[in-house]
């Protein structure tokens, strides 16, 4: 399952509860590093209550632990999309096709890589799906 879309316009509840489980899972991986379901879900939290670059150092961390985990490598590419580095952005999401990644229909529609779709360096990505035989935007 895809990550976490980046959200605005939470209530002001639903940002108190973020708030409150960021903090529970913050503790979780203070006692253990390597935790990584509680990264998982501490980097979506950091997302959806727009904390990019926190997200972003969190989805880096999971790379390292789960080097061949194409869904680690598609969560850093929309992190790095969101912070705008476009250019790390496109290889990490090849790099997350090619450990097998295939949910292509959600890639051309996630709107954490919309900025991303928009570069040049995304034509790249659509010539690599197209050899595949995937038809995509």
């Amino acid at each position: 399952m895809p990550k976490k879309i980046a959200r605005t316009g939470l209530t002001r509840q639903e940002k108190r509860d973020l708030d409150i489980e960021i903090g529970f899972l913050e503790g979780l991986v203070e006692r253990d590093p390597s935790y990584v379901d509680a990264l998982q879900l501490l980097g979506d939290n950091y997302t959806r209550r727009g904390k990019f670059l926190s997200g972003l150092r969190i989805d880096q961390r999971l790379s390292v632990l789960r080097p061949r985990d194409p869904l680690v490598f598609y969560n850093l590419a929309c992190s790095l999309c969101l912070t705008r580095r476009f250019q790390e952005a496109a290889e990490s999401l090849e790099q997350a096709i090619n450990l097998g990644y295939r949910d292509f229909r959600w890639l051309a529609e996630d709107p954490d890589l919309h900025e991303l779709r928009k570069q040049p360096i995304y034509r790249r990505i659509r010539a690599k799906l197209r050899q595949m035989k995937i038809r995509v935007r």
